[in-house]
Parts: structure tokens; sequence; C-alpha cells
């Protein structure tokens, strides 16, 4: 499949065998996890549980990548096959939907696009929804295959930060990585990894979707070129894989995510 998807895409493709819509919205904390997907969603959602059950919640940060039996045992459980054509949206547009396709990837399935524009671009064009309701088909036959080039963790970051081994770039809004304003996480200090620089996930978007391939790729080719080894960074791990998704449409291979990203450097590097 390619990256991403449109909303008339899928819409003509609704009912097709095989074909598996994920929701990977991380809902808001205030809200109660029962209520906060609403009543208007794309028919036949699934929900991907970003922070709880597609992460280790045993980890001391965020969002921790988790074990490949983790990943294929939650997978099956959402009837995933290992012939499904996976399509992934959230509700704020692309957002954390990128983070569950970069998720698929490094577990070996190629298989899974992100819908360009997500709940709000469906929405725009009046398709038609339906309220959300659990999983309760059969298991699927999904078997994760890790693939270790596709997430980096804290001690490859000091290597790459240490010695430019790898270019690291960091999908925070500017004043976050200029220090201008806090970080949103209580506690956590403000700064940059060494020797990173900043391209803000909302530059690669306009609107809800992303934006042309043309664009995109005048964005990447003036910080790195196409056969540099990327590292993606951001607050938590999630925002950087807009980056890995935007980057792999326009044709960069060699790329990778800090799993932990500003969340764990900041606070294991005082």
């Amino acid at each position: 499949m390619d990256t991403i998807v449109s909303v008339e895409w899928l819409k003509a493709n609704l009912g097709t065998p095989g074909l598996v819509i994920l929701n990977a919205t991380i809902p808001n904390p205030s809200v109660a996890s029962d209520l906060f997907l609403g009543k208007s969603l794309i028919p036949h959602t699934r929900f991907f549980d970003v922070k709880n059950k597609f992460s280790d919640v045993s980890a001391p940060f965020p969002s921790t990548f988790p074990s490949v039996e983790q990943f294929t045992q939650q997978a099956q459980l959402l009837g995933i096959d290992q012939d499904s054509m996976i399509i992934v949206y959230d509700n704020k547009g692309i957002y954390s939907s990128a983070r569950a396709w970069w998720l698929f990837k490094a577990f070996g399935y190629d298989n899974v696009a992100v819908l360009d524009g997500g709940l709000p671009e469906w929405l725009k064009f009046n398709y038609i929804t339906e309220p959300y309701q659990q999983y309760k088909g059969k298991k699927g036959n999904f078997i994760g295959l890790l693939d270790n080039s596709f997430m980096k963790f804290f001690k490859d970051i000091k290597v790459a930060s240490q010695n430019k081994s790898e270019l690291i770039i960091d999908a925070r809004n500017e004043k976050r990585f200029k220090c201008v304003i806090d970080e949103p996480r209580a506690g956590l200090r403000g700064g940059t990894i060494p020797n990173s620089i900043n391209l803000p996930y909302e530059n690669l978007l306009t609107g809800n979707c992303l934006k042309s391939t043309n664009e995109l790729k005048q964005l990447f080719d003036a910080l790195a070129d196409p056969s540099d080894h990327i590292i993606f960074s951001c607050g938590s791990g999630i925002t950087a894989c807009i980056l890995a998704l935007a980057a792999t449409r326009v044709g960069y291979k060699n790329i990778s995510v800090y799993d932990g990203s500003w969340t764990e450097y900041g606070t294991l590097i005082p």
C-alpha cells in the first residue's frame, strides 16, 4: 500500500474483504474513556489503543515501544490477520495515527496506510458515520516480526548526538525546541538533544492533511539528503512518526524514530 490513502478512496472501499479500519486516537485523560470516541466515527472502526494496549505500560516513560509478543497479541485481539489491509486514522487529522502506522512497520507489516486528514476530513465530506462499538469479532492470525532498524533508544541517541553519526530531527514546535516555552509534561525540563535540528510536524500539514509530495520533498531536502541516516525525535515518540510518515512518502529510507524522545532524554540527562 501507499503510505496514505484519501477519504474518497476509503469510502469507495468500505466493505472490502480484509479491510481493517483502526482509530488510533489518544484519548484526552480528562474525558471518560468510553466517551472520547464520540458518536461520529467511520463505519467498522476498531480502537487501536496506543497508550494502554500498544505501549509498554510498565516502562517509566509514556508510549514506550511494546514487545513483539505484546504487539502480536493485541493485534490479534483486534482481528488483524496476516493478509489484512489496514487503514489507520485519528480524530485530529494526522497525529497519533502515524505512530500506529510506524509500529506496524516496525513489526514487519507493510500493508498499512494512514488516512489523510483522518476523521475531520471524513466529516468534511459528510460521509456516513456510526457510533463506536467495541470489536467482538474473531481473533486474527497476525504475527509480528520485529525490525530493529525502525526504533532507536537512549543508548543509540547518545552515540548519534555525540559523534554526529546520524542526523537527529526534532518534530516539536520551534518554541519548545528553542526553550522559549516550557514543556507540557509536568516536571520535564526544557532543552534539545545535542546536534539536533528542528522541523515542526505542523510544517508538514496543510489543514488536516499532509502537504503535497513536492512540498514535503522541499522541506526534507533543505535539511538532509535521501541517503542520510536520520533519527526523528519529538516529545514522547508520537509526532516524530509524522515526520517518518512524510519522509517515507518522499523516498527517504534510512530513517528511525527515537522512542523515548525528549521526555526520556531530558529526564535521564539533567
